[in-house]
């Protein structure tokens, strides 16, 4: 199989920035939102139960046609923000959605609101089954809602607010150059492209490429400091509107998990924290030094950097889904013939990777920064996983349409556990299955320990920012220290670390997002070891899983595949899973 392009093809969406079709779609919202307002504000606690469900289903249909023009306008932005068109297309958006959202939240706030006699006889109607998770989700923000006034006026403000700054963050990332010297020859590189040679041979090359891209933010740490205290502070003034008792507190109660059971969760990862430092000394006798620095982590174990093609890195990733399932195959090669992957780093071109799922009618897109390594290989496997839970979950309306956060990662990390699982049970050579074994196990510790680290971190720059302006000294000391948890004495940090906070994203973008990896990761490892034990016979259970969206609870869409998540004792699994790796990986001659 060829790619022709690898560019996405944002046709399927409009034929163009200036297209008549998407004019009259952006045209429309407005009117729309006005007529929807007029007939049901101040007005849903009168309605018959019949009434309000159309209501619901109106709004719904609203959803969908609005997500299509908003979404095109953020691949055009993420394939180059320095396009003038894509960001004026992306300026117009924003406005619109932000005008569009003070129009609508009236209906949230009112369904809030609702009588419980109202709601429970809407929710007796045979017709709002598919409803009844997503209102009841709404109602549990009732103690910290706002009058809608107040509310409008709050979405008001992040126009210029937080939303500005997240584009600020967005720009400026994607805007930087770094140059450094590689095989005698000083060459730029986008962020990407540097960050890749994390995997390089030469212990040299990994520290000057890690410490030329945190410089660089260095560079610009004026503005980074300025979006990180100004995000931190208008969320915890907003929280103090509200009545939240911790920062964290409106995430958990979005994602159906206690505060106590996210802090078990992070717990029982901190306690298992040594395995970690295990494979780190491990890591460091491989590659013969006596302690790795934490540029080194993903460096390779033998010698020769083994890249993939683009194309056999493709061919791989479909091969290892179409093993577990035709169908899950089939999905995943459609992302790659029908161009809906921008796959290779460019300048001005978002950096990391993503997945993303439009709306149910709506094919959904994912985005690449591929630079041929193993790594690289590992990240089409999971962000194919993402576009896989996408395209399954379109059996649900819109409302469900999204899985919760917490197993948001679900089919991405399942997806890399099974192109894992069968590069190594094909691999006979020692020296490469000690390579793929480092490679999952740093996985594992990327999307558990690290998380949990960067959640402490987050955590402690948002309750200390309420305390006054955080300079970039102390944001440091923060993110040094969390991270010192972690590599105790076993890993060095090098000095340009102190600004690896400046470059994650999920900070800016998705508050508290990161123990969600956490949560997948390990939820994964307990499915991946029911799947080896059950074959066939776990496979519908598992697309149960994920065709169910966001429709259930977390505890409730993870026992339709057989697991419990809150059985005594649950997450330690997960790490036990990682110990027999490490175990696996000391036996290996």
């Amino acid at each position: 199989m060829t790619t022709p392009d690898l560019t996405w093809n944002t046709t399927l969406l409009y034929p163009a920035p200036d297209s008549t079709e998407l004019e009259t779609d952006l045209g429309s919202f407005d009117a729309l939102s006005a007529d929807f307002r007029g007939r049901y504000f101040e007005k849903i606690d009168q309605l018959d139960a019949q009434t309000l469900l159309d209501a619901v289903r109106e709004f719904e249909t609203m959803q969908v046609a609005m997500a299509k023009p908003f979404c095109y306008a953020h691949l055009l932005f993420a394939a180059d923000s320095s396009d003038e068109t894509a960001l004026a297309l992306a300026q117009r958006c924003s406005e619109l959605a932000n005008r569009l959202s003070q129009q609508l939240l009236f209906f949230d706030l009112e369904l809030m609101n609702l009588e419980d006699k109202g709601f429970e006889a809407l929710c007796a109607l045979p017709g709002a089954a598919a409803y009844v998770h997503f209102l009841s989700g709404i109602r549990k923000f009732r103690p910290y809602t706002l009058k809608e006034n107040e509310e409008r006026l709050l979405t008001r403000k992040n126009l210029t607010g937080i939303s500005a700054f997240t584009k600020l963050f967005d720009e400026l990332s994607a805007s930087l150059r770094y140059r450094m010297e590689l095989d005698g020859e000083e060459k730029e590189f986008t962020g990407e492209e540097l960050l890749s040679l994390l995997h390089h041979h030469d212990g040299d090359v990994r520290f000057r490429a890690m410490t030329t891209f945190l410089e660089k933010h260095a560079e610009n740490g004026i503005v980074f400091n300025s979006v990180f205290n100004n995000m931190a502070l208008d969320h915890g003034q907003e929280m103090e509107l509200r009545g939240y008792r911790t920062p964290i507190q409106p995430t958990n109660i979005g994602n159906e998990i206690p505060d106590e059971a996210v802090e078990h969760l992070m717990a029982v990862t901190e306690a298992n924290y040594g395995l970690a430092r295990e494979y780190f000394r491990l890591k460091a006798g491989l590659l013969g030094m006596d302690r790795i620095r934490n540029c080194d982590v993903y460096a390779p174990v033998i010698k020769s950097r083994k890249e993939y093609g683009f194309d056999e890195a493709r061919d791989m990733v479909v091969a290892s889904y179409a093993a577990y399932d035709p169908d899950f195959g089939r999905i995943v090669s459609d992302f790659f013939s029908q161009r809906r992957v921008d796959v290779m780093p460019r300048p001005n071109k978002s950096g990391g990777a993503f997945a993303m799922g439009v709306s149910p009618v709506t094919p959904p897109f994912l985005l690449l920064n591929y630079t041929g390594t193993l790594r690289d290989l590992a990240t089409i496997a999971h962000e194919a996983g993402h576009g896989l839970h996408f395209v399954l979950a379109q059996k649900q309306g819109m409302l469900n349409y999204h899985a919760p956060l917490p197993l948001a990662e679900t089919a991405s990390v399942f997806g890399e556990m099974l192109l894992t699982r069968r590069l190594l049970d094909s691999e006979s050579d020692p020296l490469v299955r000690k390579s793929l074994l480092c490679a999952k196990i740093e996985d594992i510790i990327a999307t558990t320990f690290r998380q949990t680290v960067l959640t402490r971190f987050e955590l402690r720059l948002h309750n200390e920012r309420t305390r006054g302006l955080l300079s970039n000294d102390r944001v440091a000391e923060i993110w040094l220290e969390e991270n010192a948890r972690l590599f105790g004495d076993d890993v060095e940090m090098i000095p340009a670390y102190r600004w690896g906070w400046s470059y994650i994203s999920h900070f800016i973008h998705s508050r508290f997002y990161c123990y969600s990896y956490t949560f997948a990761e390990l939820l994964v490892l307990a499915l991946f070891q029911k799947y080896r034990e059950e074959g066939d016979c776990f496979k519908p259970g598992y697309r149960s899983l994920l065709e169910s969206g966001g429709a259930l609870s977390p505890a409730d869409t993870a026992r339709l595949a057989g697991i419990d998540i809150t059985e005594g004792g649950f997450w330690q699994k997960g790490y036990d899973f990682l110990g027999g790796l490490i175990e696996e990986l000391k036996v290996i001659k």
